[in-house]
This record gives structure tokens, sequence and C-alpha cells, in this order.
């Protein structure tokens, strides 16, 4: 009886060490917000806000104290994805397809997923939507969110899966870690890659009601060190959005503990640029779009339970370019890629008492503004030197007292601009793709096009837009486009337009081939105006109806794809949003 008890543990202890992942091939879990400061969580000092879940990341884990990304989202979301800077890759714009990564860059999700892991990205992609610019054309096996720069309503929004259009559930933040979780309950018993970009505090400004009722008349305690610049209103509604990120990320490191992953999983926190607007920052200088130190400062913590030390905060500066090699040698994956990474390991900052680490310098641009950041000194867009550990602010030119350092980083800042950002052409035409192999689906959005006439967008910031004012045959709405692979294409029409608008026929059109349709059927909601706790700049948007127009058969080539009304019986023909292309065979 003793050795068939004996032989039964053996067995037991044999089924769940085999049943555990290898832990040369941790999880990965990166969570990425959207217009956070490095001030706006109580672990960096802000009596405004409490934020236990990520100070416990933090707590537990290690802190790097000067991380850099970039002063805009979409530069970091491609910087993240490749360990190289965004204009090696294409990216030059948060819009109207400047923000599109270049198909030749490897991203860190096709690595590793060629490793064997499952690959997700579920929130606000950001550097391409039709393929292969889409994130399922580059190593994500499942994606839910949008991948354009910002959206116009975060709750229970118009969304897409893996190119369908579907509708969201709930708030967007909640419904996207929903993914994440079940993502890694299904994928518990094999390594996984999850990325989360979350699109909080970005604006429009909206939250769940427990998190404004909280933050709607509160008292504030810490300011921008310009106090009259800031907006002690959007302040609050920024605040209650990041306490929602919070509970959300305890969500996500509970669940990995339920799951028994936590000894397994590299949890990995930070933001995409400085705050989207005046409030307390640690006393910095600048904001998102600057590429001064406020501008590109970011929190950034790593958590590995059991691997990394606990509570370490490392003083080195690291970027968002550091993060693919840092991963691939933590996980054991060789880095391999066609193209070498500008970023380098962090591993040995991670892990040794006392690590051998040479100073660096750190490049920022955005928007002919190029800024160079060394351990010691910043040289910023106007080749003033500052002093950033005796002068955090940067108040005080240096550049005469330290004539040295104001050659080195000068000279960096030359060379960067002549071997990389040389690289960058904004002014190549890339159309827009339609019927890439690697999709079903092919999204065309108001975003993308440009109107003619009369038509006008419904607001100066394009990436959720609409087009309305259609009053006039001569109008028209025009995409350039290049059509991958010649066949049948389905086409669905996404539109608003009142019942004493309906009749209108139109027609699309594509080098010689044509599409004519009726709009027969009314669908006229109201803008959705009751969920901003803060007043917006982007436009208002509205649910759209989904109808099948028809098929057309497009050759392969590049061309304009073309919308124009041929009958106009009422004011207008529609608000125009979307066409949504399915290949449904090729030819």
């Amino acid at each position: 009886m003793k050795n068939l008890i004996l032989l039964l543990l053996a067995s037991l202890f044999f089924n769940a060490c085999t049943n555990k992942q290898s832990p040369s091939k941790p999880n990965i879990v990166i969570i990425l917000s959207d217009d956070q400061a490095w001030g706006d969580l109580s672990i960096n000092g802000n009596t405004n806000i409490e934020t236990p879940n990520i100070d416990k990341l933090a707590e537990t884990g290690v802190t790097f104290d000067r991380f850099y990304v970039c002063a805009v989202c979409s530069p970091t979301r491609a910087e993240l994805l490749t360990g190289r800077y965004h204009v090696r890759g294409g990216v030059y714009s948060t819009s109207s397809g400047g923000e599109r990564l270049d198909t030749d860059e490897t991203t860190i999700a096709e690595v590793f997923k060629s490793a064997g892991y499952a690959t997700a990205a579920y929130g606000k992609w950001h550097n391409g939507m039709q393929a292969p610019y889409h994130p399922n054309s580059r190593g994500f096996d499942d994606f839910y969110g949008f991948c354009s720069g910002h959206w116009g309503n975060y709750f229970s929004p118009m969304l897409e899966h893996n190119g369908d259009i579907v509708k969201g559930n709930g708030f967007t933040i909640d419904d996207f870690t929903d993914h994440g979780l079940q993502f890694m309950e299904d994928h518990k018993d094999q390594p996984f890659f999850l990325y989360l970009p979350f699109n909080t505090p970005h604006s429009p400004m909206q939250a769940p009601k427990a998190y404004w009722d909280k933050f709607e008349h509160k008292e504030l305690s810490m300011f921008h060190r310009d106090k009259e610049k800031e907006d002690i209103d959007f302040t609050r509604a920024a605040l209650a959005m990041c306490e929602n990120i919070d509970w959300n990320v305890g969500r996500i490191t509970r669940k990995i503990e339920e799951l028994g992953l936590a000894e397994n999983t590299i949890v990995i926190y930070l933001s995409d640029n400085g705050p989207n607007d005046w409030r307390w920052n640690g006393g910095m200088k600048g904001k998102k779009g600057s590429t001064d130190e406020g501008g590109v400062r970011s929190p950034m913590i790593m958590n590995w339970s059991g691997v990394l030390p606990k509570g370490k905060v490392i003083k080195q500066i690291a970027g968002a370019i550091d993060l693919f090699p840092t991963l691939s040698e933590l996980s054991g994956i060789e880095l391999n890629t066609p193209k070498q990474p500008d970023g380098k390991s962090l591993k040995t900052l991670l892990l040794d008492e006392n690590p051998e680490w040479d100073d660096r310098i750190l490049v920022n641009y955005w928007a002919g503004k190029t800024s160079v950041r060394s351990q010691k000194f910043r040289l910023d867009q106007e080749d003033r030197l500052f002093d950033m550990e005796n002068d955090p602010g940067q108040s005080k030119n240096v550049a005469q007292e330290f004539p040295e350092a104001f050659k080195r980083l000068s000279t960096a800042k030359e060379s960067w601009k002549k071997d990389v950002l040389s690289e960058l052409d904004p002014s190549v035409k890339r159309p827009f793709t339609i019927g890439h192999t690697s999709m079903e689906y092919t999204q065309l959005p108001a975003r993308d096009a440009v109107p003619h006439g009369n038509i006008l967008r419904s607001n100066k910031h394009p990436n959720c837009t609409y087009f309305t004012n259609w009053t006039n045959i001569n109008d028209t709405i025009t995409f350039d486009v290049e059509v991958l692979n010649s066949g049948t294409y389905e086409v669905e029409l996404f539109y608003t337009c009142p019942p004493e608008d309906i009749g209108s026929a139109v027609r699309l059109s594509y080098k010689g081939a044509v599409l004519d349709f009726l709009l027969s059927e009314a669908f006229d909601p109201p803008l959705k105006k009751d969920t901003d706790i803060y007043p917006r700049m982007e436009g208002y948007v509205k649910d759209f109806k989904r109808t099948n127009i028809g098929s057309i058969h497009l050759t392969k080539g590049t061309g304009e794809l073309s919308l124009q009304a041929t009958k106009i019986p009422g004011r207008q023909v529609m608000d125009f949003r979307l066409l949504l292309l399915k290949k449904i065979n090729e030819n």
C-alpha cells in the first residue's frame, strides 16, 4: 500500500510538472495606456489618484526611473513592436495613412508567434488598418478593438474582430480586458503573448459612472507647475479614467495568479506618451506632442514573480525600442530579424546587482522636432542643453558650462538625422490596400477617403469621422487604393439617412467596374452626446446602418475607388462612414 501511495504521488507530481509551461518560454503581457502621464500614478507621488494595482506591480517588480517613449501615439506603438525608431518604419503621422508601419519591418508578435506563442492584441492598434498593415497580418492571431488613432465613443461602440465589424460590450477598457482574460484562460497551457493597448485616458473623456462620481467634485492637492494652465475638470476626468485602468490591471494580475501562471508570466506596464493636457507631472517640462522630458517620459514597470527582484528601481535610461530585444532575450528567443534593432536588451539591468552599463543616447523625434537624451543631459529641439539630474524642469541652458557634453549630443543629433531620419520620406505614395491574402475583410473608412465638392468631414480630426452634406450629384468620395489581388468583392455600406431623404441612387466604381445601388431604408439615430465627462474636441459619433449593396469585380493594380450619386430625390444622399469589402473569389 505504501508503495502504491508513493507511485500515485509521483504520478501526480509528474503530471503537474508536465502540465506547466516551460520556464524558458514565459508568457508576455504588455499593457499600454494612452496619453497617461508619468505622474498619473500614486506610486510616483501623485496624491490626487489611487492606483494600488499598478503600484503593487512596481512594489513587487522592477521600475525604470527614466524610461522614454515618443511624443505621440502611433510612433511609440511602432517602436514597441519593432525595437526600431519609428521613422525607419515609415510612421510619420497619426492618421490618413501616415500611421502605417512598413510591411518590411518585423514585429515582436511575428517573432514570438514563430517561436510557438499564441498571440493576441485587444485595444487600439494605430499602426495600419488594411492588410498587410492590420494586426492580423503582423503576427497577431486574434485582434479585437479598433485600428484608428482615436475613437469617438467608449461605451459599446462599433469595433472590429479580425477585420469584421462588431459591436463592443460595455466600456472599452473593461471590454478589452475581458477579451484578455479569456485569451489567457484559453491558452493557459501554452506560452502566450498578450498585447493590451488601451485607449484611455485619451479623449473623448469618458469613464464608467462610479469612477467619475469619485472625481467630479474632488478637491485636488497637486497641480501642474504652471497652475494657471491647468483645466481642473479635464484633470479630474483623466484621473477618473486612470483609476479605471488600474482596476483592470488588477483584474489581469489576479487572473494570472488564479491560473497559476505568476511565476511564468512577464507583465509590463507603460504609457505611449506624456499627458494630454497640463496636470501634475513631477515638475517636468512639456506634454503630449513635445519632445521635452514631460512629453516623452513614461512610467515603465516590469514584473516577473520569482525571477525579477522586488522593488528594484533602475536609474539608467531606457526606452520603448528596448522592449523587443529585452523580451526576446528573457524568453530565450533568438532575435535574428532582417533589420537590426535600435534598442538593446535590458536583461543585465533587470537581473544583475551591479551591472556594467555604458552611457547611451536616446533620440526623440516628432514633427520636425529632435531631442536627444543621455544619462545626465537633454539637448532639446532648439539645441539647448539641460542638466536633467539637477534641473529636471529644463529651466537653465548649460551648453556653455558643459561644452563637451553639448558637442557630444549635438554630434549625435546630427548623425541620427543623417543616418536614421533620412530613411523617412512622407512623400512616398502608399495607397490603401484591398484584398491582401492574409485577411478576408478590408475596411475603407471615411478617415482614409477624400471628399470632393460640398461634402464635409464631421470633424477636422479624421480618425473616427464620417462624411455629411452630400447634396450634389457632382460630389464624390474617393479612395486612393491598390488592389493586391483581382477578384469579386462583396461590399457592405455603413450609413445613416433620414426618412425624408431616402431614395438616392449611388454608384461605386473602380477602373471601369461599376456597382449601382439604391438607398431604400432609413436609419437616422441621434449623435451620442450623453456620455462625455468633459467637452470634447473631436466630433460626436453615432450608430450606422450596415447593409449589403452587392458585389464588384476589382482588378489588380492601383487606381481610384469612387462613390458618386446619380440621383438625389431629397436634400442629401446620406452620411457615409465605411465600406467593408469581403473577398468572394479570386480571378
